[in-house]
């Protein structure tokens, strides 16, 4: 078990991620949940590896089941109920841009797996609702000449890459899924995103509702500046991860120097030293 770090800074107000959740769209509103959950069954087909104790850390267990039935399903809390070196599976599930500690919850992961175990996560992205932030950041700056938290910060792909490797996972892979999804107006959006479950629980977010008029003004910045053939686009990026718990079994790398053939034999060809 890994206790929570006193030091690490609260980005996300638990009591309101937890309130939105309850009150998500289950029936229509988890539409990219379901995409993801897809994917995430597409890639698992490609694992050449049967997997018997697996464990899902997400916000929808209902949805999130029909990946393993059997599955240990969890709560993506700062410390999470994983027991070490019990699973050959574990995957997170769509919770990892509302983490305090990202690289926590990997290590966390990585330390529930058996030798040779598989971690994959899927998440959302950097390039996610870069329309929405623009537009919102634009619009509050012009009204009221400043910005407040509003879109949860979500990683590069580089950056969320690099938790593999920090956790210590073999074999790392991360890529980036990108999906457009088109609106009538920002406030069907905005709509959407309550659907999901997924409207603002930032820690420092306003407590107040927002002002009339910078919410007019994102309207009218984001149809001026985004709007296609009489809709608006909505980018989501799903970043997936990917890693092995490290074994004795798995391909090792060559030691610098061990080669047994220069490669311009195998090429049939000369070799040309470099000068010093």
């Amino acid at each position: 078990m890994v206790r929570a770090m006193q030091n690490t800074p609260t980005m996300t107000d638990r009591t309101a991620l937890l309130r939105h959740r309850a009150r998500a769209d289950q029936n229509g509103g988890l539409f990219l949940q379901e995409t993801a959950l897809e994917d995430v069954q597409d890639r698992l087909t490609l694992v050449n590896r049967g997997f018997t104790k697996v464990a899902i850390v997400c916000a929808f267990s209902d949805l999130w089941r029909r990946v393993a039935p059997h599955a240990d399903i969890l709560a993506d809390e700062d410390v999470l109920d994983l027991e070490t070196g019990a699973y050959d599976l574990v995957i997170h599930a769509m919770c990892l841009h509302w983490a305090n500690d990202p690289v926590g919850q990997v290590i966390q992961c990585r330390r529930a797996l058996k030798g040779d175990g598989y971690f994959l996560s899927v998440s959302f992205g950097g390039q996610t609702l870069h329309e929405l932030r623009a537009a919102m950041a634009e619009a509050e700056a012009q009204v009221s000449g400043g910005l407040s938290p509003r879109v949860v910060p979500m990683g590069e792909i580089r950056d969320l890459g690099a938790l593999l490797q920090r956790a210590g996972l073999a074999l790392p892979v991360a890529d980036a899924v990108p999906l457009k999804v088109t609106y009538e107006t920002p406030w069907h959006l905005m709509r959407d995103l309550r659907a999901m479950g997924e409207a603002n629980a930032l820690h420092g977010r306003l407590r107040r509702p927002t002002g009339r008029n910078v919410l007019l003004r994102m309207a009218e910045i984001y149809n001026s500046e985004y709007m296609e053939d009489g809709r608006i686009p909505a980018t989501f990026e799903l970043i997936f991860l990917s890693g092995w718990a490290p074994d004795a079994s798995q391909p090792q790398p060559l030691r610098p120097g061990s080669a047994g053939a220069r490669l311009a034999e195998a090429l049939g060809t000369d070799e040309t030293p470099l000068k010093d």
